[in-house]
């Protein structure tokens, strides 16, 4: 580090040999990154605008949010250099220490089990309210079981989901996640185009109050912002996959991505609690009529976005277990191919064993909303807290001046502190409902 010179030292520009293959344009990063943070939270910012109290204090938190979240991604990507490391707990362990990569990689899988599970959950429920509307009439009053989520979306998992998920590399993503990117602007231009056109059979609610009850209302509005803008995990992985890496380009591509979503989770959450005011449902969809053709195609657009984006979450937490499976395994057994963590003859069962324990736990979960604040809560982990860590513990690896290390050292515990605050809010409000 002390031979670097000036330029380099604000990113180096060195090989990564912890890195995979950099064969991802800017353009995929955005894309990936966008997809990565489009998921099943896009149903429910309309009843997070609900809870929050109306659409300004809504939008508030969101602004708000949108720094730290653009933060941490900057973040990551200068501590990816920084540290030499590919994955998001490699980093975390390469900078601050074995203890916090622990913890870390035990709060990445469980928060990325549940998002896999919550995914899985949407897609069965997307998939029921369809076959109950295309079948709506021919069906028999009890549900056949060619109807039933508990064959329709088994089936799914293993002609569509595992397959995606196979790859070895995150850099094949950008070609779905291409798709479920405009998958989810469908769903956010059919819910503002409802709004103002009010199709036959949409019961117009009263207008919605928009100033917040409480603070505790706004801040509740923060799970859900997690849930649904949470990229941070894929950012090392993505980064370390891209061919151009300076952080201003990182800072462009982070941006980019964040200002998309941003549109359109703010179309979809101010449109959809507008037309169902406080009455929206958890699942904005479930309140539409389900004999609408345009809700039809949003919904089969919608498991579409799903299916591409769930691939990505395994590879994330397929890359924690790879990581554990190469300190056991690696050094044990040698160089082999059943030693080698992505390998075909690890890489396939660790895959098959991830989708079936979300498939199986996704079956026997009654309701969404039910984890949406715990997997929020858990997320503040990774927008917040683990960067502003690796900020801080970076400035120690780094040399910076003293002016500019005074202000990232603040600007992290800042950032540690406000994501402490918002596990312990969310995770308190989400015990506190369930009992």
């Amino acid at each position: 580090m002390e031979g670097q010179t000036p330029e380099s030292r604000g990113l180096p520009e060195k090989p990564d040999p912890a890195a995979t293959a950099a064969t991802l344009s800017s353009m995929g990063g955005v894309f990936i990154l966008l997809k990565s943070a489009l998921g099943a939270g896009l149903l429910n910012f309309p009843w997070a605008f609900s809870k929050a109290g109306g659409v300004v204090p809504a939008l508030l938190v969101e602004l708000v949010s949108l720094v730290f979240l653009v933060s941490g991604l900057v973040i990551l990507g200068y501590a990816a250099a920084v540290s030499g490391q590919a994955t998001y707990q490699g980093v975390v362990r390469g900078l601050c220490g074995p203890s916090i990569g622990k913890l870390c990689e035990a709060c990445f899988l469980v928060n990325l089990l549940m998002i896999s599970v919550a995914f899985l959950r949407v897609i069965g429920d997307q998939l029921e309210k369809l076959c109950d509307s295309l079948l709506s009439g021919t069906l028999p009053a009890p549900r056949p079981w060619y109807a039933d989520q508990r064959f329709t979306l088994p089936l799914l998992s293993a002609l569509v989901i595992l397959p995606l998920s196979a790859p070895r590399e995150i850099a094949f993503q950008k070609y779905t996640s291409i798709l479920g990117t405009l998958a989810a602007c469908y769903l956010a231009l059919v819910i503002t185009v409802q709004y103002y056109l009010w199709p036959q059979g949409l019961l117009r609610e009263p207008g919605p109050s928009l100033s917040a009850a409480s603070w505790t209302s706004v801040f509740g509005v923060f799970p859900t912002i997690c849930f649904g803008f949470q990229c941070h995990e894929a950012a090392v992985s993505i980064y370390c996959s891209m061919r151009k890496r300076s952080l201003s380009h990182w800072a462009l591509v982070s941006v980019l991505s964040l200002l998309g979503c941003c549109l359109i989770y703010s179309l979809t959450g101010v449109y959809g609690f507008l037309t169902f005011g406080t009455e929206v449902s958890a699942d904005v969809l479930m309140s539409y009529p389900g004999n609408d053709t345009v809700i039809i195609v949003a919904r089969v657009l919608f498991a579409v976005s799903i299916v591409t984006v769930y691939p990505i979450v395994l590879f994330l937490g397929r890359s924690v277990m790879q990581d554990f499976w190469k300190r056991s395994c690696w050094g044990a057994r040698g160089r082999g191919a059943l030693a080698d963590p992505s390998g075909l003859w690890v890489r396939m069962p660790l895959t098959i064993l991830w989708v079936t324990v979300t498939l199986s736990m996704a079956l026997f979960i009654p309701d969404l909303s039910e984890i949406v604040s715990i997997i929020g809560g858990i997320s503040s982990f990774f927008i917040f807290i683990f960067p502003g860590l690796c900020l801080i513990c970076a400035m120690d690896v780094e040399p910076v001046g003293p002016r500019v290390k005074c202000c990232l050292e603040v600007w992290g515990v800042v950032s540690v502190l406000v994501g402490t605050f918002i596990f312990g809010q969310s995770t308190v409000a989400a015990v506190w409902e369930m009992i």
